[in-house]
């Protein structure tokens, strides 16, 4: 999984004091206690629900001190007793927050879909959305597990960008874009690599393929090009191995890929020719050579 995502994210502000006194949370086991009474008793000892101002503040307390699950309580109270009051709105965002913090993804993307859906003009739609897009982020599996939950992640910080280009959000989400991309690349990577070992060349060839077309942009697709070198040579595909050779040569002739790739190629007899017009061709050398293998 991802690290943890040190973008900050504010808070909406207090509600202002007034004189309504603080109200403490109801006791599980107050209640748990209660059953079994007379309906007389239960009302006599009920404690009384605060005000929708007096949870807010509670709500925002309970969150600035890191007390995540009151936090969630308070929010919730308030939107079960309050639905229609000012504060209503603002709790489904922070009670999304408050479950963000607390690894509670389903259940954070869950209010913040509630909150879009009953609020989808509100001011705080492009941070509903971002913060919608790190649940999903956050959930990103390791490249040895089914990568869904990545697909997901970049479906929903994409959403970000073309609905809100100019947030300050939008950055953030390309830049969280780029790096599920480069999950996804290191998965192809892995599969390739296992059919590699197997013997199965063709299998192998079409996941290093789909890391060079697809994510061009990303780390791997210079271990890609190697490795297509090998499995080409390995199925007889010298022209092929010859020509993948020369776009790694050219974009990448620092990489310890070139350097592999070239020994494959000359222990093949194919080094002659391999850099010499290909690398002169200009800088769209790599989608040419490229599109003249398949």
């Amino acid at each position: 999984m991802f690290a943890r995502t040190s973008h900050y994210v504010s808070q909406p502000s207090r509600a202002p004091r007034q004189t309504a006194p603080w109200l403490a949370l109801l006791p599980l086991a107050g209640l748990l206690a209660a059953c079994g009474q007379s309906a007389s008793t239960i009302n006599e000892r009920a404690p009384r629900v605060g005000s929708a101002e007096t949870l807010y503040n509670n709500g925002v307390d309970a969150l600035r001190s890191d007390r995540y699950l009151l936090s969630v309580n308070q929010f919730d109270t308030l939107q079960r007793n309050y639905p229609y009051s000012q504060y209503t709105a603002n709790a489904q965002l922070m009670e999304g927050y408050a479950n963000y913090l607390l690894n509670k993804y389903p259940e954070a993307v869950q209010q913040l879909d509630r909150f879009l859906e009953l609020h989808p003009t509100s001011a705080d739609a492009a941070y509903a959305f971002y913060l919608r897009a790190l649940c999903y982020y956050e959930q990103v599996a390791d490249v040895q597990r089914d990568q869904q939950g990545t697909i997901e992640a970049m479906d929903a910080l994409e959403e970000v960008i073309t609905r809100f280009p100019q947030s300050p959000y939008a950055r953030d989400a390309q830049l969280k874009i780029d790096l599920c991309r480069d999950h996804l690349a290191g998965k192809e990577m892995l599969v390739g690599r296992w059919y590699q070992q197997q013997n199965d060349y063709l299998a192998a060839a079409g996941r290093y393929q789909r890391v060079v077309q697809d994510f061009q942009t990303t780390n791997h697709v210079p271990e890609a090009l190697e490795r297509l070198v090998e499995v080409y040579l390995d199925m007889g595909l010298l022209e092929q191995a010859r020509k993948t050779g020369a776009v790694l040569a050219y974009n990448y002739p620092s990489s310890k890929w070139y350097e592999d790739a070239y020994d494959h190629l000359r222990a093949h007899n194919l080094i002659k020719g391999a850099t010499g017009k290909d690398h002169k061709q200009g800088r769209n050398v790599f989608s040419r050579a490229w599109h003249s293998v398949f």
